[in-house]
C-alpha cells in the first residue's frame, strides 16, 4: 500500500500470502495475510503501537477502505498489539481488513489480513501466535 516514491530501506515487506494470485480476477475476495516492517524513525514522535494508527488509517482510507470500529488493544498469548478494523463496499461483496500493529526493536510490524467476511477473518486472526525465543 506504499506510494512508490517511499525510501524501500525504511520499509520491508516480510511475507505476502494471498488465496490466488492478486492479477487473477476471481468472483470472491481475495484472502491474503501481509507481514510489513517499518523504521520507528520514520514517525517523529512515535513511542507506542497505538501512536502508528493515525498513518494507518489515513493511508488505508486513502485506498478506499473506511475505518470499522475504533482501533483496541489486544493479546496474543503475552504478546500486547494494537488492532484496526476497515472495510470497503465491492458491489456484491464486503472486503474486511484488519491490521495488528506491535513496535519491536525500533520497527513497527505490521499484520494485515484481508478476508471477505468478519468469520473468515476471526479464522485467519486465530491462526497467529508468538512463541518465545526458545534458549539454546
Amino acid at each position: 500500500m506504499q506510494e512508490p516514491e517511499n525510501d524501500s530501506s525504511k520499509s520491508k515487506l516480510l511475507l505476502a500470502v494471498f488465496e490466488r494470485p492478486p492479477e487473477v480476477v476471481g468472483d470472491t475476495v481475495n484472502s491474503a495475510v501481509v507481514i510489513a516492517a517499518e523504521s520507528a524513525a520514520s514517525y517523529p514522535g512515535l513511542k507506542t503501537a497505538a501512536d502508528y494508527i493515525g498513518p494507518l488509517t489515513e493511508l488505508t482510507t486513502s485506498k478506499g477502505l473506511k475505518a470499522a470500529g475504533e482501533p483496541s488493544e489486544v493479546s496474543i498469548g503475552t504478546t500486547r498489539l494494537v488492532r484496526v478494523d476497515f472495510t470497503r463496499d465491492l458491489g456484491k461483496l464486503t472486503m474486511y481488513q484488519t491490521s495488528l500493529v506491535l513496535l519491536r526493536n525500533k520497527f513497527v510490524l505490521s499484520f494485515t489480513f484481508i478476508a471477505g467476511s468478519s468469520d473468515e477473518m476471526d479464522e485467519l486472526i486465530e491462526k497467529v501466535s508468538f512463541e518465545p525465543a526458545k534458549s539454546k
